[in-house]
């Protein structure tokens, strides 16, 4: 069964560092390029960041570029989200997606997981 499950959201107050951590199981991570989206209430679905299966390179989202950081560990099969100084614009629930493609152009993330809430709050 092919499956992505994320978790490490949480409360959060601004300036602060959560990781997020996305699971896949019936596939191989790496085969494929895979990342991160994110929606807040009221908002459309925004990419954060994505990871190319081809040569490995990440991108970013302007927002978080600096902040944010992308990691992939093929031995368990997870990709994480490394996020440090915290916003509350950052406030929204993360998805970790892939669209089965190879490379992070045009990154569609049109499969993804149930999501996990992030709150960055005082």
């Amino acid at each position: 069964q092919v499956q992505l499950v994320e978790s490490g959201g949480g409360l959060v107050q601004p300036g602060g560092s959560l990781r997020l951590s996305c699971a896949a199981s019936g596939f191989i991570l790496d085969y494929y390029a895979v990342g991160w989206f994110r929606q807040a209430p009221g908002k459309e679905r925004e990419g954060v960041s994505c990871i190319s299966s081809s040569d490995g390179s990440t991108n970013y989202a302007d927002s978080v570029k600096g902040r944010f950081t992308l990691s992939r560990d093929n031995a368990k099969n997870t990709l994480y989200l490394q996020m440090n100084s915290l916003k509350p614009e950052d406030t929204a629930v993360y998805y970790c997606a892939t669209d089965w493609g190879h490379d992070c152009s045009g990154f569609k993330g049109d499969y993804w997981g149930q999501g996990t809430q992030v709150t960055v709050s005082s």
